[in-house]
């Protein structure tokens, strides 16, 4: 930082420093130190060497003459302060971070438990549970949790409309106050149904949404959907079904669907691959305009999800003007999630180039498609198998014997038959119409039994049963392989070490300290990589830091 002599310095003088006890310093462990304390002020003062750091003494704005020469000015910044502070108050959080609702319980109860207690927003991941699995979730956190915010996910099933408005029922059984719906299509009865069921008229004509939602979107029409008040059909609906009350319907029509909407950017599981830097932008913009038009009371938010797994892109996020953001794939690899110690090594392992598509099982005749790992595993490979079998041929017995023999051998384990016997006993009791489908088009039966295996093969890595290693569907993004580099040689390196509230903190940390390294580039003082503290800390220290 020293600058060579008779060097004239480059910078424009804000005001003058008054100096207090201490003197200025300017050796990178000096200046990390006090940019790494985010509670107090930073004054950048141009000494003979360059610039040096002060966190004592006074500024006089304006008055290059009174002292030395203040070329730069950061006032505290903490990971309370990052965000939408009315996401923060609606949502009673410390931190506008939130954890995303990763399916078959790998977001646990657990993850949504520890969240809560460090104020910040974990979603339990509900999607392909039975009913039963999800209402001992919502007990344990209920219990745990107190007067805590939690949220529960509802995912979007078209194939299974049945379950989802069972799973919404049971939502609203449970008081549970806020629900993450993604992997949403379109509107659907059961997300209207939760929504409005919730609406209480207040005194003087004032309308409160008791049941909040978190729309997760990628599209801009789907946003649209969920940044505008429910569709007047399926309302009618509901009211005739005697779902909503007509009170409820009207006041509906107050409030957008979504209280926030999260732009879902290149992600693990469901996904449309896009790049967080134009997502978030546009869907930005759309709402500006949908509350330029429906004038709502509160404007909904915006936050991100997808990629966001260093201190830059969670920085970045804020930076774009995000409300929130959402950690997913960096959770799995944590010791709270409902993944098994073999995935958590895997994710560990893994690099940004490590993941890929593959069929997704709940939209398996869609041809929708989901981030995977690919390391490790070769269901990527065997479900690809699988779709485009199903796309070639009506029926099993019309699949070329050859392959019929490799599918039983490599992917099923058992005869074709045997799995049907299987899947037929699990649809019976879920959802019987698809058994009646299945039995009178052979196609829909092919494609239930390949569910077979795309579904299982996810349950198969959570309980980590090392005979199907190969067919482990690990659910993953990029944020995976960009978490681990930042990690090398840190105490978050290993897996065993991971917390997802250690993993949190850090990350809000380290934006803040990004965010202040930004600050200084814009102030024309640019300081070297050693003079900001990025590199992730262990939980105590980290405590210590932000207490």
């Amino acid at each position: 930082m020293t600058l060579p002599a008779g060097t004239a310095s480059p910078f424009a003088p804000l005001g003058s420093w008054v100096p207090g006890p201490t003197a200025p310093a300017d050796d990178p462990a000096a200046v990390r130190t006090a940019i790494g304390d985010l509670g107090k002020p930073v004054v950048v003062v141009d000494g003979p060497s360059g610039p040096a750091v002060t966190a004592g003494g006074s500024v006089r704005l304006g008055d290059a003459a009174g002292g030395p020469p203040v070329v730069a000015y950061l006032p505290p910044l903490r990971p309370e302060q990052l965000g939408d502070p009315t996401f923060r108050t609606d949502h009673a959080l410390r931190y506008a971070y939130k954890t995303g609702a990763m399916a078959n319980g790998i977001a646990s109860a657990e993850i949504v438990i520890e969240m809560a207690k460090a104020g910040m927003l974990g979603s339990y991941g509900a999607a392909g549970q039975s009913l039963d699995r999800i209402a001992r979730a919502i007990d344990q956190i209920q219990a745990a949790v107190g007067g805590a915010t939690y949220c529960v996910n509802l995912i979007h099933s078209p194939g299974e409309p049945a379950h989802e408005m069972a799973t919404a029922e049971l939502l609203l059984q449970r008081n549970v106050p806020l629900v993450e719906a993604s992997a949403y299509l379109d509107l659907t009865p059961a997300i209207v149904r939760y929504r409005v069921a919730g609406f209480k008229g207040g005194v003087g004509g004032m309308a409160f949404p008791m049941n909040r939602v978190i729309g997760k979107v990628s599209r801009v029409e789907v946003a649209t959907k969920f940044l505008s008040p429910p569709p007047e059909r399926i309302l009618k609906e509901l009211v005739a079904a005697g779902h909503v009350t007509p009170t409820q319907a009207q006041l509906a029509a107050r409030f957008p669907v979504a209280d926030d909407v999260t732009v879902e950017a290149d992600s693990g599981g469901h996904t449309d691959n896009r790049p967080a830097i134009t997502l978030l932008p546009t869907i930005l913009a759309l709402r500006d305009r949908l509350q330029a038009q429906f004038r709502y009371a509160t404007p909904p938010r915006i936050g991100l999800a997808g990629g966001v797994a260093t201190p830059a892109s969670v920085a970045a996020g804020f930076a774009m003007g995000a409300a929130y953001v959402v950690t997913g794939s960096v959770n799995q690899a944590c010791v709270e999630s409902g993944s098994s110690d073999a995935v958590r090594q895997m994710l560990a392992e893994a690099g940004q180039a490590d993941v890929t598509m593959a069929p997704a099982a709940d939209m398996f005749e869609m041809g929708v498609k989901l981030q995977v790992l690919k390391r490790g595993t070769m269901f990527p490979m065997r479900a690809q198998k699988l779709y485009d079998l199903y796309r070639n041929y009506p029926a099993w017995e019309a699949i070329p014997a050859a392959e019929r023999v490799q599918v039983e051998k490599t992917h099923l384990k058992a005869t074709f038959e045997q799995r049907w016997d299987e899947t037929r006993a699990f649809w019976q009791g879920r959802e019987p119409g698809q058994v009646a489908k299945a039995e009178a088009d052979p196609r829909h039966k092919l494609a239930l039994v390949f569910r077979w295996y795309l579904g299982l093969s996810s349950r198969w890595a959570n309980a980590g049963e090392p005979e199907r290693k190969l067919d482990y569907q690990v659910w993953c993004g990029p944020a995976m392989g960009a978490f681990n580099e930042w990690a090398k040689g840190s105490p978050l390196e290993q897996p065993r070490d991971r917390t997802v509230v250690g993993v949190a903190l850090n990350l809000l940390y380290g934006a803040c300290v990004v965010l202040r390294r930004s600050a200084l580039r814009q102030q024309g003082v640019n300081l070297s990589d050693e003079c900001f503290p990025l590199a992730p800390l262990d939980r105590s220290e980290l405590e210590r830091r932000l207490s």
